[in-house]
């Protein structure tokens, strides 16, 4: 990482006439006394996020590299920008699928907190959606609200709760659940 020390001030004047202060203004991508780099950002949300590594320890970990501890209010802000921006993308995400010709819907299980939890994945060309839900079925189904929105063609391994949706087209993936289902020489 590179250290880079750049001062400004913002002067304060009062006008004479109306007692009213003004402010200068700082630069706009100065939104505070001090800042930091995307790439120390990022760096603290690999950390935090993918390696789950503990607050304190990434405290730690970016004092010993840059001779300044971030304050926990700092790595928690950059959390929920994190957040913020992955929900604008996941918005995006979901408006882009709907209007895909063809979209692969499937779900596996995982577990949280000790019980059995389920990532409900639709995909088409580029993009992947993944959303987790504590049940399998139609209600996981509905609360992610893809499928339920979609007109295209859905490939899936003919899971049944797949089939419950007429508004799409249906073909089957191919898996080796699809060879041995009854359903599987039915036409779509």
């Amino acid at each position: 990482f590179e250290k880079v020390v750049t001062h400004v001030d913002a002067e304060i004047k009062q006008c004479p006439q109306c007692r009213t202060r003004n402010k200068g203004p700082f630069p706009a991508d100065m939104a505070g006394p001090v800042q930091y780099g995307s790439g120390i950002k990022g760096y603290v949300m690999n950390l935090l996020i993918a390696l789950m590594i503990s607050l304190k320890r990434v405290q730690q970990s970016i004092q010993t590299l840059i001779g300044q501890i971030l304050s926990e209010a700092t790595i928690l802000k950059y959390v929920m920008q994190l957040h913020h921006t992955l929900a604008a993308w996941e918005q995006s995400a979901i408006e882009q699928l709907l209007q895909m010709p063809a979209m692969h819907v499937d779900e596996t299980s995982l577990r949280v907190d000790r019980k059995n939890h389920w990532i409900h994945v639709c995909s088409a060309g580029h993009i992947t959606y993944k959303f987790l839900h504590p049940k399998r079925g139609l209600a996981a189904i509905e609360a992610s609200g893809v499928i339920p929105r979609y007109g295209g063609v859905i490939i899936h391994d003919c899971w049944a709760s797949y089939l419950s949706y007429d508004q799409c087209g249906h073909g089957l993936c191919g898996s080796p659940c699809c060879a041995s289902s009854p359903s599987s020489s039915t036409p779509m």
